[in-house]
This record gives C-alpha cells, sequence and structure tokens, in this order.
C-alpha cells in the first residue's frame, strides 16, 4: 500500500477546498459579523434604552401641565422627582 493510499483512506475533509470545513468557517464569520451589527445598533440606540422611559414621562407631566391638570407647585414637584436620578 502506497503512502497516498493511506492518505487517502485517512482523509477526513479537514481540507480548504470545499466541504463542511467551509460551510462551518461560512457560518461562524456570519454569526460573528451579525453579533459586531447587533452590538453597534445596540450601541447607537442608547444601550439600555432607560433613558427614553424618563423622558416620556416629563413629556406627559409637560402636556398635563399645558391642559391645567396640574398645578404649578406639583408641575414642579413631580418634575424634580423625575430629574432627581
Amino acid at each position: 500500500m502506497s503512502l497516498m493510499a493511506i492518505v487517502a483512506a485517512l482523509d477526513n475533509g479537514w481540507h480548504m477546498d470545499g466541504g463542511w470545513w467551509f460551510g462551518g468557517m461560512m457560518l461562524w464569520m456570519l454569526l460573528f459579523w451579525g453579533l459586531i451589527v447587533f452590538v453597534v445598533v445596540w450601541l447607537l440606540r442608547g444601550g439600555t434604552g432607560r433613558t427614553g422611559d424618563k423622558e416620556d414621562a416629563i413629556r406627559i407631566l409637560d402636556r398635563r401641565f399645558a391642559e391645567g391638570e396640574l398645578s404649578p407647585e406639583e408641575y414642579r414637584e413631580r418634575k424634580a422627582a423625575l430629574t432627581e436620578r
């Protein structure tokens, strides 16, 4: 039996001419870049997203004050409580 026959018999597909190795690497590359895109978008949108809650509450407070539902004292107290943190 020649050396080439032994190498051919032991070939497990770990070569770079295609096969599952290439597909597996493509999958890992896709996952890697997908994760990078997700992190960049998440950071650009504000990370945790918790700042929007406070802004929404202040906007509602402003609207209620403008419509006359709150007195100036109530408005100042509630706004101070929201912006305190």
